[in-house]
């Protein structure tokens, strides 16, 4: 082989491959040929270009696989006016004016001026609020009838269904989504069931018609994953003589979920990094399951996690802090008054019921001013219904909530109580800067009430989605669902 003279290379390489050279490396970047035994010019090969992954074998290539088709219905210009109105942002106004224009909320306060060409309806006597968000809802999941045929919530085959999605399990004609309408209910978070430790994502929907899913998803709404402490995931899989069957195995579980789903991180980050810098890499085994779990470690995925017990708050955000994500909420949390100040420091969310306690050991601490406590310790306080019922009246859940605080001296108003089913509910879901206020710029999700939205005897007279009028109690309409024909002639939903 021929040797190039040093003063060759200096010329022809850049002077960071000359120090690489000086100090010992070999090869210059600029030199595109070499020379061989029989001096004859040799091309050296150039890095293989990755050849791309099979569309679907790269979780990053598609990563919402089931994009949302929801369109809003169309609205007119409307000036709800003379309302005494709450606006989900802490104030209470009377004799005020809410403005919907162009599916989203255009003004609202004591001095609005109405363009001439929006339609006035004077809501004198009435209460607006904005719509209602149930942040716990098996509607569509647990259908109506409740059949075995539409139990489509849990996934009770092992300890960890981190792989499957509520939304595959939605009926989109459960006659369930109309009545909650009813009660003012305009977007819900779908949860798979408590069985598990992992049970699945969950999904946002706007509580629209629809025949799909997909056309009712809420679009920019992030997907959460369901988990779940305690008794439901060590009863189930303990009784089968399975782990877990104790708290303690409930731990050992999400913590060996969470390592393999540090490692499935890891392995894609390093090759799509070699991808990067055109090296050649094998890609890892996508896996459905850590697809769900490494959302949740990048901050795409939300938890949301069924927990009754403050001890097991505590562990589970000491879990969270092991491997570094954050829960976004528990749910039910019937002793969140006792840690509450750990959940306002760490900036968790909790929803719970009025005064649904004491039906199982892990909720017999529960108390009714279990609500308003954890409000005045500072933490985003929601009230959620789990129920196909309760979602009908979550307006006169937050009511009982706040009276048992009023009942204890803790003075909430109307206007605090009102987030619990409105922007705390948004905030904890992640869709806070599209709805859950009357605030300038967000969807017109609206409800208009009969009188003080607490009161017992209250109904939603109207709801707005998007600004589109999507229920009227005043006007007979035919029922969205073939099971509602003879409810709603008989009772016509009041």
């Amino acid at each position: 082989m021929t040797h190039t003279p040093l003063t060759t290379l200096v010329r022809r390489c850049s002077p960071l491959a000359v120090m690489a050279l000086l100090l010992g490396f070999v090869g210059c970047a600029t030199t595109s040929t070499s020379t061989n035994s029989d001096n004859a010019p040799k091309a050296v090969s150039a890095k293989s270009a990755a050849t791309p992954l099979a569309k679907g074998i790269d979780p990053k290539s598609d990563p919402n696989p089931f994009p949302s088709t929801y369109v809003a219905a169309p609205s007119v210009m409307t000036a709800l006016v003379h309302a005494s109105v709450l606006t989900g942002n802490g104030e209470e106004w009377s004799d005020a004016t809410v403005l919907l224009a162009d599916g989203k909320i255009a003004a609202v306060g004591p001095s609005v001026t109405i363009p001439a060409d929006a339609i006035v309806i004077d809501a004198r006597g009435k209460w607006i609020t904005p719509g209602i968000i149930d942040v716990h809802s098996h509607l569509g999941v647990y259908a109506t009838p409740g059949v075995w045929a539409s139990s489509d919530g849990n996934e009770a085959t092992a300890p960890n269904t981190a792989e499957v999605w509520a939304e595959h399990s939605v009926w989109p004609q459960d006659p369930g989504f109309e009545r909650a309408l009813a009660g003012g209910v305009t977007t819900l978070q779908i949860l798979p069931g408590s069985a598990n430790l992992f049970g699945g994502r969950s999904v946002t929907l706007k509580n629209v018609a629809s025949v799909t899913a997909q056309g009712m998803k809420f679009p920019g709404a992030p997907y959460g994953v369901k988990m779940a402490c305690g008794e439901n995931p060590k009863g189930v899989y303990g009784r089968r003589g399975r782990a877990p069957s104790t708290r303690m195995g409930n731990v050992a579980g999400y913590r060996a979920a969470w390592i393999a789903a540090r490692e499935y991180v890891r392995h894609w980050d390093e090759y799509h990094a070699k991808i990067a810098r055109g090296e050649k890499a094998d890609p890892p085994k996508r896996d459905l399951q850590m697809d769900t779990l490494a959302g949740v470690l990048r901050g795409e995925i939300l938890v949301q996690n069924h927990c009754y017990r403050g001890d097991e708050m505590a562990q589970m955000i000491d879990i969270s802090k092991e491997f570094g994500f954050h829960i976004a909420m528990f749910h039910h949390a019937s002793e969140a008054y006792k840690v509450a100040p750990l959940l306002a420091r760490e900036n968790i969310c909790l929803a719970t019921w009025g005064d649904w306690a004491g039906f199982k050991m892990e909720s017999l601490d529960g108390i009714d001013a279990n609500a308003a406590l954890s409000h005045r310790a500072g933490a985003c306080t929601v009230i959620h219904s789990d129920d196909a019922i309760i979602t009908q009246h979550l307006n006169q859940e937050a009511g009982i909530a706040m009276a048992a605080g009023n009942r204890a001296g803790l003075n909430i108003t109307r206007a605090e109580a009102i987030r619990w089913i409105t922007s705390n509910a948004a905030k904890s879901i992640g869709i806070d800067q599209y709805t859950g206020s009357l605030s300038v710029g967000k969807m017109a999700d609206v409800v208009v009430w009969s009188r003080d939205p607490f009161s017992v005897y209250a109904v939603a007279e109207k709801v707005y989605i998007d600004g589109n009028l999507s229920f009227d109690r005043s006007i007979t309409t035919a029922p969205r669902s073939d099971f509602e024909v003879g409810r709603s002639a008989t009772v016509g939903f009041r």
